[in-house]
């Protein structure tokens, strides 16, 4: 499928195995995986920098996971504030609703507040780490090209200059105005929100209050939110007939603040900015060689701060998937499952934040003094409460087909949900996150015996070739105890009893986990040779490296 072409013949040429447009979380997320996979990867950025101004300010505990799966949780931390909770108020200040979940299944506290230029300058930095990736900055993409194995893309640098770039694979990562998208005439299914929100960056927090509030006032909603480093943010529903430049004017501006502060004069703005609230998702990720991600892909309004957390979503499952193809561990059909996961739960998360407007702003006054009572009651209820604290309003990504393996009849299986990462002990006495020890590829995990011993020679073979880390996991008090240990196998102690308690709750004793930390398959060690060769199929691995080839010959 051809798009366009240039009148002009272009000069300089790149080739590389993945092009990525746009130099954005998603893009950077998505070449700080594959660099560390050895993948040869080039992207593309229509700007001439990272963008400076602050957007999202919420970062949860999967996204978390993402930059400790490429080695950079340590470097963004600092540039976060843990457990930062969520209250709704109503126009008299009263706590409706207050969200602070506590939990850390995952390794990391469930939400947090960030700021993002910081984080994705982290990211920026990181792929220094890598010989095989480039970042081009003040580069247009103008066209591109599909042909067989191949995708043409040509540029416009700084200057005029024409560039063009021959890669195997291209990840638009361009933004919800995606001309990738566009070109290729995707429908972006949703709609517009009818209101606008005027967002404003104060320095030196002149409240300095923690947590993030969100005042659900029919007249004028607005959000507070204590960020890292003394930062405040306000945000303030535009009304009908406002424009950005009436509002960014210094008496308007004082009358917003006024509401918020007792001396509107006396505040360090950083910038303002206007946004629009949108919900639309792709209807397809995938055409082709050509992949959609982050915002080309979806995007979703800020009220429940998933927009860059289901960004970070799409970059660690496409970005393994993508690893194993290029690097021919896997056929291009499990590229499918990109979309297979990711796609219903992007929806789910849309309509999760368009609920949580409706709540914030009500289309009607009334509505909001309905809400405002049953909340009042409702807050009173235990299992309520617990609900609304523990956050399990929020849709966790569950697949239900795809690159995994779900037993017939399990309707509460753990497969395709996210694995739990507790601290577990080394045998050299070090705790450790579990993670840490996995690194960024696939673990088969065994409770208690040794995860090798129900498979087969090229099985072994097969998943060694995958980079899979073979554990057996311990009572804390075992781990010291060395007849135990089995060769090519890592030992862990269960520091917590979480993991020990993880596996009670299964029909099984050990566990797949793919790089992106999502539960593949279960077993026992009868059935696991079984198990394997299915999940093979599933994931669609290359006779080279599937073992059933080899035994097929044999």
């Amino acid at each position: 499928m051809t798009t366009s072409n240039p009148d002009i013949q272009p000069a300089v040429q790149h080739h590389v195995q993945v092009a990525i447009a746009g130099a954005g979380p998603v893009g950077l997320m998505m070449a700080n995986y594959l660099g560390q996979m050895g993948v040869e990867v080039l992207v593309v950025e229509k700007l001439d920098k990272l963008i400076d101004y602050p957007r999202a300010i919420g970062i949860d505990d999967e996204a978390l996971r993402t930059m400790q799966s490429v080695g950079l949780v340590d470097n963004v931390l600092p540039h976060t504030t843990p457990w930062h909770a969520m209250r709704f108020l109503t126009p008299k200040g009263r706590c409706f609703a207050d969200i602070q979940p506590m939990t850390d299944e995952f390794g990391w506290s469930r939400r947090n507040a960030f700021i993002q230029p910081q984080v994705d300058e982290v990211m920026y930095q990181g792929l220094s780490r890598f010989p095989n990736v480039r970042c081009l900055f003040s580069r247009e993409l103008e066209a591109f090209t599909q042909k067989g194995d191949t995708v043409t893309i040509n540029l416009k640098g700084p200057e005029g200059e024409r560039e063009t770039v021959q890669a195997n694979w291209l990840v638009a990562c361009d933004g919800g105005a995606s001309f990738i998208r566009r070109t290729l005439n995707v429908p972006f299914e949703g709609k517009t929100a009818p209101n606008q929100w005027i967002v404003i960056d104060i320095a030196n927090d002149p409240l300095a209050t923690p947590h993030i509030y969100l005042c659900c006032d029919p007249v004028r909603p607005y959000v507070s939110a204590a960020l890292p480093h003394g930062v405040r943010r306000f945000e303030f529903m535009v009304m009908p007939g406002e424009t950005e430049a009436q509002l960014s004017e210094p008496e308007n501006m004082r009358r917003l603040l006024s509401q918020v502060l007792p001396d509107p004069d006396n505040v360090e703005l950083i910038r303002q900015r206007v946004y629009t609230h949108n919900a639309r998702i792709a209807e397809r990720f995938r055409i082709d060689r050509v992949l959609l991600a982050g915002d080309a892909a979806h995007i979703m309004p800020v009220w429940q701060g998933q927009g860059y957390n289901s960004g970070m979503r799409d970059a660690f499952n496409l970005a393994w998937k993508l690893a194993m193809v290029v690097n021919g561990k896997a056929g291009e059909t499990l590229l499918d499952t990109y979309q297979q996961e990711r796609r219903d739960h992007a929806k789910a998360m849309i309509d999760l934040s368009v609920t949580a407007g409706n709540v914030l702003a009500p289309a009607k006054r009334w509505h909001g003094t309905v809400r405002d009572g049953i909340s009042w009651l409702l807050n009173y209820i235990p299992p309520v409460k617990r609900y609304f604290l523990e956050m399990r309003f929020k849709p966790m990504p569950q697949y239900r087909e795809g690159a995994l393996l779900l037993e017939a009849n399990a309707k509460n299986s753990p497969v395709g949900k996210m694995f739990i990462q507790p601290k577990v002990t080394r045998e050299n006495g070090e705790v450790v996150l579990l993670d840490e020890v996995i690194g960024p590829k696939f673990a088969v995990i065994a409770w208690g015996c040794n995860p090798l011993w129900g498979m087969s020679d090229s099985q072994i073979a097969q998943w060694r070739a995958l980079g899979t880390c073979f554990i057996q996991v311990v009572p804390d008090v075992q781990i010291r105890t060395p007849q135990d240990n089995f060769t090519g196998v890592i030992r862990l102690g269960d520091s917590q009893n979480r993991l020990k308690t993880w596996f009670a709750a299964q029909n099984a004793s050990l566990v797949v986990v793919r790089p992106d930390r999502f539960v593949a398959a279960l077993a026992i060690p009868q059935t696991l040779n079984t198990t394997l060769d299915q999940l093979a199929q599933a994931m669609a691995l290359t006779p080279a490296t599937s073992g059933l080839a080899e035994e097929k010959v044999a």
